[in-house]
């Protein structure tokens, strides 16, 4: 018997959804994840999860309160999401290379960074309590003439510098824009070393806010704490640190991870 027309295109369809169903469906992927399965393409296929996280994406090693695991590597910091290091807001932080907020979140990480490592947390730009060392200076014609008043913009207390110029600091007001009132933003080097002892992925953030790796530079500085916190022989623990160093680069969660195994 013959079929009417519309119902033969029907069921032609039908078979060839069938058919590539089949085909796309279940065989090709089948397919792939075979190959996916070979020697040097299976860590590639089955992507970076590891136990705790992954190896690819940052994250922080601290406790509820936000407070370091003194036993475990600490990684760079992060502008990615609230708390860090969230994969669904990666980004940074806009900051520019002149804004008094960078400045004031590098100064106070260097310094919470010397405090729990037992180093000199100091650095050119920053006062000894953490903050940005800048001055407001204004001038009697604007950008020309003799100072006739300084401010200390990031402190409310006591100023870093007791007078600029032969002028006495002010410690700052909260709520005045002194940029706005004619002050020139005038940072003040200090005595800190040209190279300080806490390096720059310490206090600085990555790109994306998930870079997953520190500065042998960072993780050597770590591994007196680390040794002290697990009873290790700091030498063990800088073997560690080699073992996980790739490149120019130190994968934290994979050394934290060698440290738990001993």
């Amino acid at each position: 018997m013959r079929l009417p027309g519309w119902l033969a295109q029907h069921l032609a369809a039908l078979r060839a959804l069938l058919v590539f169903t089949v085909l796309l469906g279940l065989a090709y992927p089948l397919v792939m994840v075979a190959v996916g399965q070979l020697p040097g393409l299976r860590d590639q296929a089955d992507g970076s999860l590891v136990a705790h996280g992954s190896r690819l994406i940052g994250q922080s090693f601290t406790d509820a309160d936000g407070t370091p695991v003194p036993r475990y590597f600490q990684s760079r910091p992060s502008a990615a999401g609230d708390n860090g290091y969230d994969p669904t807001a990666t980004a940074a932080s806009n900051l520019g290379p002149e804004s008094l907020d960078l400045l004031n979140d590098v100064c106070a990480r260097s310094r919470a960074i010397g405090e729990l490592e037992g180093v000199d947390g100091s650095r050119p730009f920053c006062t000894a309590d953490g903050v940005g060392a800048v001055l407001a200076v204004f001038r009697r014609d604007g950008f020309t003439g003799p100072v006739t008043r300084v401010v200390s913009v990031d402190q409310t207390g006591t100023p870093f510098v007791a007078t600029y110029d032969g002028v006495p600091v002010e410690p700052a007001k909260d709520g005045e824009d002194y940029v706005a009132q004619g002050g020139v933003i005038t940072p003040i080097r200090g005595d800190a070393p040209a190279d300080p002892v806490v390096p720059a992925d310490a206090v600085t953030a990555s790109g994306s806010g998930l870079d997953p790796d520190i500065s042998p530079a960072y993780a050597a500085l770590q591994a007196p704490r680390v040794a002290r916190e697990r009873a290790m022989d700091v030498a063990r623990v800088r073997e560690l640190i080699e073992e996980n160093t790739h490149g120019r680069a130190v994968n934290v969660l994979e050394l934290n991870l060698a440290l738990d195994r001993g």
